[in-house]
């Protein structure tokens, strides 16, 4: 590493560090009120505000319904990088700091908005962009848990929002269009590591399910009725004998839940309602096995002479690796001072993020870090070090965009120059709305 640019990291790790009650405390005043959803009002709030009041900068708000951009560099020439936080909060209402409605941030994302904002204040406080040859935005980007579908319909009816991931709205309404590489961080219990470098997960489809039967007396003339809720488990049942053909190497998971059973326990069940995913490894087994989950949802409702109507919604893709991206963090983290042991490489997960969207359509990078202890989403789930979570994650994406856009963004743009998209943005929203639609099928004699 040359001496100047030595220097000019020294001096960005210096601006955070000097900065790092500022950041812990809106770090905590996030997690203290989670959100959900296309529901962030107040965090998208109190992010444009910390950006004006603390870095005097303007900010788009509203860029998908909730959440807001903030850029610097406008004027530059060179490619645009951009540094993302998610600020939406998750439902685990058996966790102690959860609020009455069980909103919580056991998904850390608190600590993704904080650390994208001490990225900001590395760079700017530091006056180290200045120096840079590229274009950078911050993006608060909103409802990367994947739920609330019913509330989320009703968006997509009123025309607010299309798709239900925030990232997906990001694509679709060209918020993305002009950024070239992006970077962000997850929080994970990693353990006595600190770092995670280099995951993969699986992308899904999402499905909203509704099983129509006749109500009938359960008692005195059930033979009259049509049971919608024993189509739904038919449909469960034949989604589990399904289980063995799917390869292995596809990491097929498939977890349908009943979230209406019936309306009252003397009447024959009419209308019952699922809800599923249907996740896999690559875009092509994610197809493949949709067809089968759809093939056993319609023989339960066969089975009975029940009719079905099924909701397809574009879920995510999978994280695709970018191999040069994670040469570069890497490098940060040992210098850093983060030692090779500390650091796990390659991380498989079969859950998903919004970020796979993105990372199909540019470079990208998702390190996930230690400092929290217990699973994500759930009650065990704490931060056991503050400072290291807030601040490590954050000097590792501040340096890493030092080194994409210094020295006229070298790094950058031999990045840019050998990557090949795995999807273009016209074939990504093709694939979305190809997954977007309902499927009804009539079996109920009338």
């Amino acid at each position: 590493m040359g001496i100047e640019k030595e220097k000019i990291k020294s001096r960005v790790i210096s601006a955070i560090d000097d900065n790092k009650d500022l950041i812990l405390e809106i770090g905590r005043m996030i997690y203290n009120n989670p959100e959900l959803g296309f529901k962030e009002f107040e965090t998208t709030k109190l992010v444009k505000d910390f950006f004006k009041k603390e870095l005097n900068i303007d900010v788009v708000e509203n860029i998908a319904y909730t959440g807001c951009k903030a850029e610097i560099n406008k004027d530059k020439t060179g490619p645009k990088v951009a540094v993302l936080g998610e600020l939406d909060g998750i439902v685990c209402g058996n966790h102690k700091d959860a609020l009455d409605s069980g909103a919580t941030h056991t998904c850390g994302h608190n600590i993704q908005i904080a650390g994208m904002l001490a990225v900001a204040i590395g760079l700017i406080k530091s006056g180290v962009y200045e120096e840079l040859d590229g274009k950078i935005d911050f993006i608060a980007t909103p409802a990367e848990e994947f739920i609330e579908l019913d509330y989320r319909s009703k968006l997509k009816e009123k025309g607010i929002i299309k798709y239900f991931g925030g990232k997906q709205e990001l694509i679709r309404n060209g918020t993305f269009d002009d950024v070239d590489i992006s970077l962000m961080f997850h929080a994970l219990d990693t353990g006595d590591k600190k770092v995670l470098v280099g995951p993969v997960s699986n992308g899904f489809i999402g499905k909203d399910i509704r099983f129509i039967g006749r109500e009938a007396h359960a008692g005195n003339a059930p033979h009259k009725g049509v049971n919608a809720l024993n189509a739904a488990l038919l449909a469960m049942n034949n989604i589990n004998a399904q289980k063995e053909t799917f390869e292995d190497s596809d990491k097929v998971r498939i977890h349908p839940i009943i979230t209406k059973g019936g309306d009252i326990v003397n009447v024959i069940p009419a209308d019952v309602k699922m809800e599923s995913y249907t996740r896999a490894r690559t875009v092509q087994a994610m197809v493949d096995a949709n067809k089968k989950v759809n093939r056993s949802l319609i023989a339960g409702a066969m089975a009975v002479g029940a009719d079905i109507e099924i909701k397809e919604i574009p879920g995510y893709l999978p994280i695709l690796k970018h191999e040069k991206m994670e040469d570069i963090l890497l490098k940060n983290l040992l210098y850093l001072g983060i030692k090779e042991d500390e650091i796990i490489k390659g991380g498989d997960f079969t859950g998903s993020f919004d970020l796979g969207d993105v990372s199909h359509i540019m470079p990208t990078l998702h390190p996930m870090f230690g400092g929290i202890k217990g699973e994500l989403h759930s009650k065990d789930y704490c931060i056991i070090d503050e400072e290291y979570i807030y601040l490590e994650p954050a000097k590792s994406l501040a340096l890493s965009v030092v080194d994409l856009l210094f020295n006229d963004a070298k790094e950058a743009k031999n990045i840019l120059k050998d990557f090949v998209p795995a999807m273009t943005k016209e074939e990504y929203l093709n694939f979305m709305d190809s997954n977007d639609g309902i499927i009804k099928e009539r079996f109920l004699d009338k």
